[in-house]
């Protein structure tokens, strides 16, 4: 009996060491494939996630290159070798809000005042300058508790009758709005959204040329065919909330919108997809018509097909008319935002007046991370980009340094509003500040 038992447990021996030897080599494969993986798509993002080392703030307020105005304002003048930031001659940056939290959407309310969404705190509130130095000196929330809310919009036929519209993440609310004592009251849900998923923002416009609203809802994915068609798309609806329809697909994740001021048409953003590699596929600016289709996920940039999306796809559907080709492209990972367009009675050089500024938020998951900038782009009185030498958009840097020559981030550009005099308010949502941006003397 003894010589049957000893083969069984030199048979469980075998099993148990063939066994320990898969476990490893899925272990060690799993680390090694892990380890490509992050070296090829990740190494990158603790430039986005890492606390920023220097208070970007601080630093600004700090600076002894400091102008003290008649209105006793502080202008921190562009060329200060201390300042983290860079602009062009002639332009000046001071902080106008900070201990924000994540401001991202900036809107004026009828009197100028700045209502801005802190999506990851909850909240809108309203940046007041009581003493009309150039400095909030009061925030005050509006609302709180709010599910990640990011778009706003003024509806206001008059003083006594204005709404502000609100996008959470799953849904669009109105409120009214007293101009006079800046409070909303009376919230009331208007439009039901899918919640939350991989791009959970939401940002409104207001078309006037058509009276309706329209709603950005990125996708729920990285590349996908998307299940719900009121994603990766462009919404639009009565103000009352009636009506909502598909407006504009083939949008992976437009999160900001911006109307030309002399044509009416809507420019919108748009991220590429992930896991391309470093400079594939470009981030886009589209220019919005309805009933159009933009290409996502199955095309890219300028028509160019997705091959490793979908095989079955055929070659030629990435071509007009099936879809619309962006009509920017930029770096991709550079994370577009905020765009907005140089009022032509702004007190900036003539040359910069009618182009495109766009807040570059900046990379996580480029090897060597890109973006963390303004940028700006040349464009015609009527939205038609400038071509420089190589027969593509010209493109100049408008206001860098948040991204440091070690590659550290001191902040991150987000929502961006520019006023008729040319004065600029720029949302931070890691130094959780507003800059003050303008040109020539304090105004």
């Amino acid at each position: 009996m003894e010589e049957n038992i000893k083969p069984k447990k030199r048979g469980m021996a075998s099993w148990l060491k063939v066994f320990l030897i898969i476990l490893v080599t899925i272990i060690v494969g799993g680390a090694a494939y892990g380890g490509i993986f992050y070296w090829h798509n990740l190494r990158g993002i603790w430039t986005s996630i890492l606390p920023a080392k220097e208070n970007i703030a601080t630093t600004i307020e700090n600076s002894e290159n400091v102008v003290l105005q008649e209105n006793k304002q502080e202008v921190f003048v562009a060329n200060d070798t201390q300042m983290p930031l860079q602009l062009p001659d002639g332009f000046s940056i001071s902080i106008y809000a900070k201990e924000l939290g994540s401001p991202r959407v900036i809107v004026d309310d009828p009197n100028k005042n700045l209502i801005v969404s802190l999506t990851s705190n909850g909240k809108v509130v309203a940046l007041l300058d009581n003493d009309a130095n150039g400095t909030s000196d009061e925030t005050k929330v509006l609302a709180e508790n709010l599910n990640s809310p990011h778009g706003l919009a003024f509806d206001c036929k008059d003083l006594n009758n204005c709404k502000l519209y609100v996008a959470e993440s799953n849904q669009v609310s109105i409120y009214d709005y007293d101009v006079n004592k800046v409070e909303i009251k009376n919230k009331k849900k208007i439009i039901d959204l899918p919640d939350q998923g991989m791009h959970f923002t939401r940002t409104l416009l207001i078309d006037p040329n058509i009276n309706r609203l329209l709603i950005s809802v990125g996708s729920d994915c990285n590349v996908c065919n998307e299940k719900d068609n009121k994603r990766a798309s462009i919404l639009s609806a009565n103000l009352d909330g009636t009506d909502l329809k598909t407006y504009a697909s083939g949008l992976r994740n437009s999160v900001f919108m911006t109307m030309h001021p002399k044509t009416g048409q809507i420019f919108a953003n748009d991220m590429g997809r992930d896991l391309l590699g470093d400079n594939l596929p470009p981030d886009e600016v589209n220019i919005i018509k309805e009933d159009k289709k933009y290409g996502w996920p199955f095309c890219y940039g300028r028509n160019v097909r997705d091959n490793t999306f979908n095989d079955d796809v055929p070659v030629g559907v990435c071509a007009e008319p099936n879809y619309v080709p962006s009509y920017i492209d930029m770096q991709a990972h550079s994370a577009p935002l905020g765009l907005q367009f140089v009022p032509d009675t702004a007190n900036w050089p003539e040359d910069f007046r009618n182009d495109l500024i766009i807040a570059y938020h900046g990379s996580w998951n480029r090897t060597v991370p890109t973006g963390y900038k303004l940028v700006k782009y040349d464009m015609d009185a009527n939205g038609n980009y400038v071509v420089d030498e190589k027969s593509l958009p010209k493109m100049t840097d408008f206001i860098t340094g948040w991204l440091t020559p070690k590659n550290e981030s001191l902040g991150r550009p987000t929502g961006i509003l520019i006023h008729d005099d040319g004065v600029m308010y720029i949302a931070d949502d890691k130094a959780g500040v507003i800059y003050r941006v303008f040109y020539g003397k304090a105004s």
